[in-house]
């Protein structure tokens, strides 16, 4: 994974909804380590090979699977969204000068990374977080142990 975005083509963002909230002035912290002393990172990345007209749609059947209820596009993890802004938490294998090696990033080759950030578990971690019936499958189906 390389951190230096060459010559990309723009890419365009429309907002989709606006936080309501107390807090008013952002929290601004540094940090006294560098990106290597995490044993996990969040990768956001652009799914460029996603065709830009599939980003109006509402309502899918998630991963294309006709056996399972058409859901609004904000349910599921779909890449084909109105900002194909997708993430993953992976483990930090080694930082070499610019480049990060991670391991399990389901990113498609060439994709832009648009930020990456430390996985800190009270801040990203929820215990005991629930998912839909048909979410279940999916894992299920995929191997995926999610209890």
């Amino acid at each position: 994974m390389q951190t230096d975005p060459g010559n990309w083509p723009p890419i365009e963002l429309r907002p989709v909804g606006v936080v309501q909230s107390e807090i008013k002035t952002p929290m601004l912290h540094a940090g006294e380590a560098g990106i290597e002393g995490f044993s996990h990172i969040l990768v956001l990345y652009w799914p460029h090979l996603v065709d830009p007209e599939r980003r109006n749609l509402k309502i899918v059947h998630p991963m294309g699977r006709k056996d399972l209820p058409q859901q609004g596009i904000f349910a599921t993890c779909s890449p084909a969204r109105p900002n194909p802004v997708l993430v993953s938490v992976v483990p930090l294998l080694e930082r070499l000068g610019n480049v990060l090696k991670v391991q399990g990033l389901d990113a498609v080759d060439g994709s832009p990374i648009l930020d990456i950030k430390p996985y800190v578990q009270p801040h990203c971690g929820v215990e005991r977080a629930t998912v839909p019936p048909w979410m279940e499958k999916i894992h299920k189906d995929l191997g995926i142990d999610i209890r």
